[in-house]
């Protein structure tokens, strides 16, 4: 009991600096930016107005996932469960990420067998599946590729985001779901993403009582499968 309570402790505290290193580096932009035009090093012109806005909604980001976190650890997200049609899940999450897609010259696209449907809750599933696309184009190189699958199984519907990036090293593997894990600890939050993504990925995920997976081959790309049942 003494070292469980240990533990928990220490990833408490661990959560907490993780936080603050998350939130410091945007506020230190603010502040430096806002500092600059009051001391007339910079001029306020719509360029200075659209990196402060940058660096706000990088931390509206970081505190919405960190609020999406908590909701799901004290049980209070809320999934609002309807039929859905998994290709319009795929489809729209496609079409969301293609600009994203084309800027890093990474292909994107999506495909479905058949027309698999189930209940489940469409705004945090496309959030769900959206993580993982992110993720995937984030840490793929220009000239590469992500597909996202859909299918369905006699108990499930299957949806694997597959990309042609740099993998997972195999020691890694089992930490991606870990809250603010990166593989590169140098990475920023503008190269790496804040760490959260992947974690709240399983957490709706088993919200919706199904689970989810990963799988790499380093420097031939990975695939992540989730599951979701279709009871």
């Amino acid at each position: 009991m003494a070292a469980h309570r240990k533990a928990l402790e220490d990833q408490r505290q661990a959560m907490v600096s993780d936080v603050a290193h998350e939130l410091r580096t945007p506020l230190s932009n603010i502040r430096g930016w806002l500092e600059a035009a009051e001391d007339g090093v910079v001029a306020t012109d719509p360029e200075l107005v659209s990196s402060l806005l940058e660096e706000a909604l990088l931390l509206q980001h970081i505190v919405n996932d960190l609020q999406d976190l908590a909701a799901a650890d004290a049980g209070t997200l809320r999934l609002h469960r309807e039929p859905v049609h998994a290709s319009d899940v795929v489809d729209q999450v496609a079409a969301a990420h293609q600009a994203g897609a084309e800027a890093a010259g990474v292909r994107l696209s999506a495909t479905t067998l058949g027309d698999p449907c189930f209940t489940a809750d469409p705004l945090r599933l496309r959030q769900a599946i959206g993580n993982l696309v992110s993720n995937a184009i984030r840490h793929t190189p220009q000239g590469g590729s992500v597909t996202i699958g859909c299918r369905a199984t006699l108990d499930a519907v299957v949806v694997e985001v597959a990309d042609t990036g740099t993998g997972i090293d195999p020691d890694d593997l089992p930490h991606v779901f870990d809250r603010f894990w990166r593989a590169d600890k140098s990475r920023t939050r503008a190269t790496g993403g804040s760490g959260l993504g992947l974690a709240i990925v399983r957490q709706l995920v088993e919200g919706h009582g199904g689970t989810v997976t990963a799988r790499s081959t380093p420097g031939e790309g990975a695939v992540f499968t989730v599951r979701v049942p279709s009871g």
